[in-house]
Parts: C-alpha cells; sequence; structure tokens
C-alpha cells in the first residue's frame, strides 16, 4: 500500500539510443521529465545517471521516492543478440528436437536455402528422459529420475549455466517437473532452472519449449542486472520496490519479474501503448493507432475502444525482421504490437537496384547518429530530419546535446547524394519518405489483417522520432487525425506511472463446452487466482482493493484458431454453458463477421488479478496549463516539406507556450525538451482541454 509520506514515483524506459525518466509528484499532480544516452555495456548506469539527474534538478530526496517503475530492453536484446548464458534442455524421450522441427511451417515456400532461427539451446545440451503424461494429465509412465545426475555432469562439462524443462502435457500435471527441479536443485544449486508449467502452462508443444528454453536462456543475466540495479538505488537512498513492466504492459515487483523473465521481452514498447490509452481517453477517443518511433525502431498497436489489442503469442529474434515465421515463438501475454520500421538511429544506403534503403542496422546510441559527434559515419533518418530543419541543432535535448549540422550533410552528400546524383536536401528527403513509407504501408496492412481500416483510427505518435514523422505517415495511410500529447518522446515512461500492479496466468484444459467438468474448472481458476492475489500481495495491494476478471480462449471444434471470450465470475461459477456460449458467438462475430454451426470448446483459461490504477491521468489533465490561445512564435527557420518550392520560412512554436484551443496552422514545428511535431502545410493543430495537440487534415490549402 502506498505510504502517504512518500509522494514521489519514477518512470524509467531504456530505449535502444535514449533512456528516458519522468518523475511523478503523485500529492501534487506534477511530472517533469529527462533524457538521456544509453549505456549499452551497462544499461542499469543510465537509470541510475537519470535518477539521480532528475532528483537533483528537482531538489528532492531519494527517500521520498515510492517506487521505481522501469521498462528494459535486456531480454529483447539478451535473444537478438543471443548474449544469454549457454542453456540446456530436459524433455520428454522423443522430443529432443522439437526446437529444430517446430511446425514444419516455412515462412518463404520458395527458398531453397531457408535460414531458420537456431535454437537457443544446442543439440548437444539437450537431453531426454522416460516420463510420459497424457493430455488429460494422466501418468502412462513414471518418471525414472536416475539419469539425472549424467546429464547435470554433461552439462556442467558444457559450462550450462541454465536449464529449461519442458515435458509433454506437463500444463495438465506438472510433479514430473517439479520432481526434476527438486533433485537438480540438491546436485547443480548453481544451475538456474525454468520449468514450462511456470513459464507457460499451455498446449503447444513447440512455442511451450522455446518459451521455456528463452526463459532459461535469459534468466541469469535479468537476475543479476535486478540485484545490481535494486542494490545501485538502495545505495542511492531508495528503498522502496522496484516494479518492472511486463509485456502486456502490466507492472509487477521485481521479486515476480525474476521469476518471469520472458515475459519481460516487450517492456517497454508496451507501456508506451499504455500512455496512447492514457492520452486518447483524456481526448475522448477510443480507437487508437499508437506509433512508436524511437532512436532504434519504429512500433504500431491497435487500440479499440480504449482497450489494446492482446496476443497470447508472438515472436522474437527473426531471422528476416518482417518475415512472419522466421522467429523464436514465445507463448506468453502481451500487448499486441508489431514493428513497423526504423528508428531515428537507423542508418540509410543505397540497395542493390540503386534506391534509398533504411535499415534495419542501426546506430543505436554508440556511436550514435553523424550529427551527435561520436563517431557515426553511415547517414541515419535523424542526420536527415535535421538536413531538412525538423530538428534544431541547438535545442536538441533541451540545449543539453548540440547536434552537427555540417557533419550530417557531408555524410548523406558522400553515401547517398554524390552517388545518385541528386541534392543533399533530395536525398534527405528520400530517406524521410522512404521510412515514412513504409511504416505506413505495415501499419496499414497490420490492420487490414485484422479486419480493420486503418482510416478511421487517430494515430497517438510518441518516441522521440514520433511526432517528427507522424503527419507525413499519416497522409500515407489515409488518417486524418492525430492526437499529439506533450512529453511524447518519454510517453512510454509515462504510461508505466499509470499502469497498474497486475498479472495474468494462464493454464490449457482443453473440453466441448458442453462436457465441461465446472467443479475442476473451478479449482483451478480458483488456484489461479490465489496466486495472483498472493503476488499483488507482495507489492503491498491490500485484498480489497484487488479486482479479478476471467475469460477463456475458445473455438469452435475442428479448429486451430482461438478467440478470447470474457467471462463472469457468477457464469464460471455456476458453470453456465449457455451463458458462456452466447458470450464466444458474440466475441466470434465481432472478430470474424460470423458465426459457425459446430459445437464450441474451451482451450485455455486466463485470470488477471489486479490492483488499483494510479491517478495518473489526472496529473497529466492537472498539468501547467499557459492561459493563452495565441501561440507566442520563438522563432523561424527553414524548412523543406518535399516540394518545388525547397526550404519553407517556418514558424517554430515552444510547446510550453500553447494553452488549451492555440490553434496552429501548418507549416509549423511544435518543440519540446524531448521531441518536436512536424505540422505540413497540409495540416493545423488545436490544443484540446486536455493539453493534447489535435492534428487534423486541412480541407483547403493555401496556393
Amino acid at each position: 500500500m502506498t505510504d502517504p509520506s512518500l509522494q514521489y514515483r519514477i518512470g524509467v524506459d531504456i530505449g535502444g539510443t535514449f533512456t528516458d525518466v519522468v518523475l511523478w509528484n503523485v500529492a501534487g499532480a506534477e511530472t517533469r521529465q529527462t533524457k538521456l544516452l544509453t549505456t549499452p555495456d551497462d544499461p542499469s548506469r543510465a537509470v541510475i545517471d537519470g535518477i539521480e539527474r532528475i532528483l537533483t534538478d528537482a531538489g528532492i530526496s531519494p527517500r521520498d521516492v515510492e517506487a521505481v517503475i522501469h521498462g528494459t530492453t535486456l531480454v529483447a536484446n539478451a535473444l537478438i543478440e543471443r548474449k544469454g548464458v549457454k542453456t540446456g534442455l530436459i524433455t520428454t524421450k522423443g522430443f529432443r528436437d522439437v526446437l529444430e522441427i517446430g511446425r514444419e511451417w516455412r515462412y518463404d515456400l520458395f527458398d531453397l536455402a531457408i535460414e531458420m532461427p537456431s535454437p537457443l539451446a544446442e543439440r548437444p545440451v539437450r537431453a531426454e528422459i522416460e516420463e510420459r503424461v497424457d493430455a488429460a494429465g494422466n501418468v502412462l509412465q513414471e518418471l525414472d529420475l536416475s539419469p539425472i545426475d549424467e546429464i547435470v555432469s554433461e552439462f556442467k562439462q558444457q559450462d550450462v549455466q541454465s536449464v529449461g524443462v519442458c515435458l509433454l502435457h506437463a500444463y495438465r500435471n506438472a510433479a514430473h517437473e517439479i520432481a526434476i527441479r527438486d533433485r537438480l536443485a540438491d546436485i547443480a544449486p548453481e544451475i538456474s532452472v525454468s520449468l514450462s508449467s511456470i513459464v507457460s502452462a499451455e498446449m503447444g508443444e513447440y512455442e511451450r519449449s522455446s518459451t521455456t528454453v528463452a526463459d532459461a536462456y535469459v534468466h541469469p543475466i535479468f537476475k543479476r542486472y535486478v540485484q545490481r540495479l535494486v542494490a545501485a538505488l538502495e545505495d542511492m537512498g531508495i528503498t522502496r520496490d522496484l516494479l518492472l513492466v511486463l509485456s502486456d504492459g502490466r507492472t509487477v515487483t521485481h521479486d515476480t519479474a525474476v521469476q518471469f523473465p520472458i515475459r519481460l521481452v516487450q517492456s517497454g514498447p508496451a507501456a508506451g501503448a499504455q500512455a496512447a490509452v492514457l492520452y486518447g481517453g483524456l481526448s475522448g477517443v477510443g480507437d487508437l493507432l499508437c506509433f512508436d518511433m524511437g532512436g532504434t525502431t519504429a512500433k504500431a498497436c491497435l487500440i479499440e475502444e480504449g482497450e489494446p489489442q492482446r496476443s497470447a503469442s508472438f515472436e522474437v529474434a527473426r531471422v528476416f525482421r518482417f518475415a512472419e515465421g522466421s522467429g523464436l515463438p514465445l507463448q506468453i501475454p502481451a500487448i499486441d504490437m508489431i514493428e513497423i520500421g526504423a528508428g531515428g538511429g537507423s542508418i540509410a544506403r543505397i540497395d542493390q537496384l540503386g534506391l534509398i534503403q533504411v535499415g534495419p542496422d542501426s546506430a543505436s546510441s554508440d556511436p550514435g547518429p553523424v550529427c551527435y559527434g561520436n563517431g557515426g559515419t553511415e547517414p541515419t533518418v535523424t542526420d536527415a530530419d535535421l538536413v531538412l530543419g525538423y530538428l534544431d541543432a541547438d535545442s536538441f535535448l533541451g540545449g543539453e546535446m548540440s547536434l552537427d549540422t555540417a557533419a550530417a550533410r557531408s555524410a548523406i552528400q558522400s553515401r547517398l547524394a554524390e552517388p545518385l546524383g541528386i541534392s543533399i536536401e533530395e536525398a534527405a528527403w528520400g530517406i524521410h519518405e522512404t521510412v515514412t513509407g513504409n511504416m505506413a504501408q505495415a501499419a496499414a496492412i497490420h490492420a487490414i489483417e485484422k479486419g480493420l481500416n486503418v482510416a478511421r483510427f487517430s494515430v497517438v505518435p510518441i518516441g522521440g522520432a514520433g511526432p517528427v514523422h507522424a503527419c507525413s505517415m499519416a497522409r500515407k495511410m489515409g488518417v486524418d487525425k492525430l492526437i499529439c500529447p506533450a512529453g511524447a518522446g518519454v510517453a512510454s515512461a509515462i504510461g508505466m506511472l499509470g499502469s497498474p500492479i497486475s498479472f495474468e496466468l494462464a493454464k490449457t484444459n482443453l473440453a466441448r463446452l458442453d462436457s465441461v467438468d465446472w467443479s475442476s474448472i473451478d479449482e483451478m481458476v480458483r488456484d489461479m487466482s490465489d496466486h495472483g492475489r498472493a503476488l499483488i500481495r507482495n507489492a503491498g495491494i491490500h485484498d480489497d482493493d484487488v479486482t479479478v476478471q476471467y475469460s477463456a480462449m475458445m473455438r469452435y471444434v475442428g479448429q486451430g484458431y482461438e478467440v478470447e471470450v470474457p467471462i463472469e465470475e457468477s457464469a464460471l461459477k455456476n458453470g453456465d454453458d449457455a451463458a458462456i456460449a452466447a458470450r464466444f458467438a458474440e466475441s466470434y462475430q465481432r472478430r470474424f463477421g460470423r458465426t459457425e454451426s459446430m459445437p464450441p470448446e474451451t482451450v485455455t483459461w486466463r485470470v488477471v488479478v489486479s490492483g488499483p490504477r494510479p491517478p495518473l491521468i489526472d496529473a497529466i489533465r492537472d498539468s501547467s496549463n499557459p492561459d493563452t490561445t495565441t501561440p507566442a512564435e520563438a522563432n523561424h527557420r527553414p524548412v523543406w516539406f518535399g516540394g518545388r518550392e525547397g526550404f519553407v520560412d517556418t514558424p517554430v512554436f515552444a510547446r510550453a507556450s500553447l494553452g488549451v484551443g492555440a490553434h496552429v496552422v501548418g507549416p509549423a514545428i511544435i518543440e519540446e525538451t524531448e521531441s518536436a511535431l512536424i505540422v505540413p502545410p497540409d495540416f493545423q493543430g488545436t490544443v484540446d482541454a486536455a493539453l493534447n495537440m489535435i492534428v487534423e487534415k486541412r480541407d483547403e490549402i493555401p496556393v
């Protein structure tokens, strides 16, 4: 429970290029933020430096901090860069090669030399053991523990530091996995162990194995990182619990996070989607496209009626960035975010066809874009934005970091403009058009795949580069409205502050709806609820403040895909299969536009246990509001919008000077410390009552 004497909360988001820190005065409903370069060699260093800086600037004692909420790319980077520990696998006899066999599905049917992701556990350290449990949880063959000592001896010779245990149908009966874990603890306590029955208690042998091994792969390094960060915070004087953000946007204590490290793969981006929900809600808009463009990547998430679309599985570390099926499958709850393009630090070059290509590789924070002056030599999206006049070399990050325009121009000239026979500005515009075009196309396709028209959504641009590219991207998608919040450059850190402490549990129990054993389901769901309540209670949340939501993944008999169906607690306790069937038909109709005649079946049951949502929305609404509807122009500068007229003299406004009702007609630039909103000539914006800049297409554009 929150201590009233501790009135400050801090959100910290580590990105590939920048680390964002936001301080929230809970009592005073005020926020302040800072941004600094990420330290790739030790990400915790930027976290501590950022917290120390923001507390010093605010004149606040670390002992007044009630919580630090943290999102990190550590887990994702470890998987993508293959920087986890040597990991072994213990599985049921006959299933040693599941990680390589996969689903026998090729992401490119015509590639005779197709490259698939290499398993995180190599074949020499994948061991089989005699045991067998059927799909109903019945033991067909008792576990033989006698080979375990020999297996562990071989693992130690191979320098295995972590082991995933994934036995057939352990999601229905975990006894054998638990016995193996207990034996490993007796003979090799130094080896970390991940059980599939805990990490992913759902059917799908390949996905469950992949998820369990991935969890084991990152567990030791994540645990060490959290321990190091907690110790550093305590040395600073912050003694309250460290909270971390999961891939589904929910927050948990660091102890819980260490138990489920694989759930933090999309930690930071998920918080950005939560921020978009907050901002959209303030402006009364529920159907949103969250567009998060940072220094390394750009991601998108569809939000309907104020709820981000969610997924029970996704891929990571793809061999080919946008090729579905070329990555490692993870079976964990997550906000459904897709990578749609490059970030500000993504490198531009000429491809074999003589066209400008952007990404996928990035200059990140070290060395960073050429204009950072840290040794970068390849032109990036940020370099192009600087040349086009979208960024101010002297006011970047509030003037804390100056940009080298001459160096950016030189890199674009030598690498792109001269080989293509065009001007530096045309080459920079080509980079801008390429990256925004790719993002617009990917976001539109993502919506189409969901059966949705992207044009009916309002874009919420966040991330340091999001507002720079948002209007251009929206134009290409046919979207007429954008909701542009203040502090967009640190929105993910803001989203963390508004995310409740919450945890989702899932367990497979496959049965036709008309033959479900409701007493066993009630017992299983109650156990899941009790487990979730215990985790929430450890965060200091009182039982009276806890809410529990139930749902089931359902499908028609014979199908291989499910839809999530919300279920009332009363229907669950009473075994009201008619009410549940009606809710399933409603959900299926909404998703596919029709229903089927086959009987429905339940696949996986889900329980979400949550504490109260922090009142961050009030802090955003009550932020300082300048008493002016007439923006004061700070200055003008030449900006390139791609027209035949070349550079256009463009007014530049300070975001902090724009009060409710302030109206800006493009072309214009609205600057703040962490980002800049580019309003092209065919757009205009008005600050609404929530202090969001509502940017819309203009009906008529003066010639």
